[in-house]
């Protein structure tokens, strides 16, 4: 009887839920990292086919359409100087120019998109045009960096802002008995959210890089604001998850940017080479949007990153948005239960004397 007492007092239920919570976390992180990356494979990849003879070009793009598995999804553009901006602008990912003059195409492909991709579509096109006894010369039109290993830098990168937003914003929960804020300390813990954002982003940009790393090019300033943005829209929707759910809202959050963000981000391997589930959520949610964005910016001059910023800024509106109103809208329920509980009183008291 005295171990039934103390087991029930050592593992209370809030406790057992907690346990089972973070149990379903591991299955899921397991389920989510090994399902997305277990088997990558070229799917659907944007490609673009050019040749002097429109129909060379036509020709070649249906016979790259019927590959087995449907690794390509190729379309004829106008010639090279199209397809070199195409792949800058991130509408394709690579591009074979035909030479009908002789017996040697051009495989244009960015390694800083992704090495991964880059060799993938490299192997895919040397062995195309082996069967027509053909060969394929690789040009890189957008290199990752020497000292960028597999093109992960940016993820890494990424992700250690991740890790910032929704540590300190758990910390800030955590160190107040994950009590609910009222306005004022929801207000002074976003204003502090932003300020570890700011310093973050600069943080991060200066030792990724020449300064230190030397592994990102680009421009220093837009990987420190990218910074900023991401680790205040994650620790902003990390404090809106605490507001609606109390401490649970932590392992929520990890759900959503460590369980699902991170394996779906297109870091590992680029989003052509995942399964069709994490390639759907990847560009929506605050890993994939923030590796997408650091990649324009440290190898495509910027480009193709509008989507991914209104992407980080729609989850860091909605984190202010949640984190400032509930406890406003807590602050008016209690002030209006009390207030009828008086009235109530009062009207007793009237009833009695009367």
């Amino acid at each position: 009887m005295k171990f039934a007492d103390e087991f029930r007092n050592a593992v209370t239920p809030r406790a057992a839920l907690l346990v089972i919570g973070v149990l379903a976390l591991q299955l899921l992180f397991i389920a989510s990292y090994v399902g997305a990356l277990h088997n990558p494979k070229p799917k659907d990849v944007p490609f673009g086919v050019a040749a002097p003879a429109p129909a060379a070009a036509q020709q070649t793009e249906q016979r790259l359409a019927k590959l087995p598995g449907s690794p390509l999804d190729p379309r004829v553009v106008a010639d090279e100087k199209t397809a070199r901006q195409q792949i800058m602008d991130r509408k394709i990912d690579g591009a074979l120019i035909l030479d009908p003059r002789g017996g040697k195409d051009t495989l244009l492909v960015a390694s800083g998109g992704g090495t991964v991709l880059a060799n993938a579509l490299e192997t895919l096109a040397t062995k195309v045009d082996g069967a027509e006894r053909r060969t394929v010369r690789t040009v890189d039109v957008a290199p990752a960096s020497a000292q960028d290993f597999d093109g992960l830098s940016s993820f890494y990168l990424v992700v250690g802002w991740c890790v910032g937003g929704y540590l300190c914003a758990s910390i800030m929960s955590i160190s107040a008995g994950s009590k609910a804020a009222n306005p004022q300390r929801a207000a002074i813990r976003l204003g502090t959210m932003a300020i570890v954002s700011i310093v973050g982003g600069i943080g991060g940009s200066l030792i990724i890089g020449d300064s230190i790393l030397g592994a990102l090019p680009g421009s220093f300033w837009a990987l420190a604001g990218l910074g900023a943005l991401v680790t205040f829209a994650v620790g902003a929707i990390t404090l809106a998850l605490e507001e609606l759910t109390g401490i649970v809202g932590i392992g929520l959050a990890v759900l959503l940017i460590v369980v699902a963000g991170n394996p779906s981000a297109g870091g590992a391997f680029p989003l052509p080479m995942l399964p069709p589930f994490w390639q759907a959520i990847g560009p929506w949610l605050p890993p994939g949007a923030g590796t997408w964005a650091a990649r324009s910016i440290a190898y495509f001059d910027g480009n193709a990153v509008t989507k991914s910023l209104l992407v980080l800024s729609a989850w860091a509106v909605v984190g202010v948005v949640v984190t400032l109103l509930l406890p406003g809208l807590r602050e008016k329920r209690r002030s209006g239960t009390r207030r009828g509980g008086a009235a109530e009183d009062g009207s007793t008291h009237v009833g009695v004397a009367s």
